[in-house]
Order: structure tokens, then sequence, then C-alpha cells
């Protein structure tokens, strides 16, 4: 079995208001990721992903289109260490 992978990924434009956590959350638990989603208070959505790359993979082109309500401008995406995440399922964090 291949390594697990961990991204942390930044997702901006017309992303709060918009049901993109629920989204997500929905999203990443059919993937069989763990991980987490928040809003930040700059506006963005902040997601961390851990699971097998392919789905890690799916995971992010879905974020460039978000749900049906959402305008996505820009994903920025950086490696993070998937340990301590593995296991724990995917959920939804208060505001940071």
């Amino acid at each position: 079995m291949a390594a697990p992978r961990g991204v942390r990924v930044a997702v901006r434009g017309r992303v709060q208001g918009v049901w993109f956590r629920g989204w997500t959350v929905s999203n990443a638990s059919g993937l069989g990721l763990d991980g987490w989603v928040r809003n930040r208070s700059d506006g963005s959505v902040e997601a961390v992903f851990a699971g097998p790359a392919e789905a890690v993979e799916a995971m992010i082109a879905r974020c460039h289109a978000g749900p049906p309500a959402a305008r996505v401008d820009t994903v920025e995406c950086e490696e993070t260490d998937p340990g301590p995440l593995v296991g724990s399922g995917f959920r939804q964090l208060p505001t940071a």
C-alpha cells in the first residue's frame, strides 16, 4: 500500500455562504479521505486532505469547481504531513 499524502488547500472566491464546507465534507468522506475543512476570517475556505494520493488529487480537482453556488477563483495547495490525520475521518471545524 502506498504511503498516504497530505495536502493543505486554501480556496478563494465566493466560497463562504454557499455550502462549500458541507459539500467538502460530503465529497472528501465519499473519497475515503481524512482531514478537516473550515472557513477563514479572510473569506477563504481552508481544508486539509489526507489519504491515498489518487483520492487527494480527485478532491483537489473537485475544489476547483466547488458546489453549484460557489465561484472559485484560486485553489492554493501545499504538502503537509498526513500522519496525524490518518484514520480520523473528515470533519468540519469552526471558523479560524
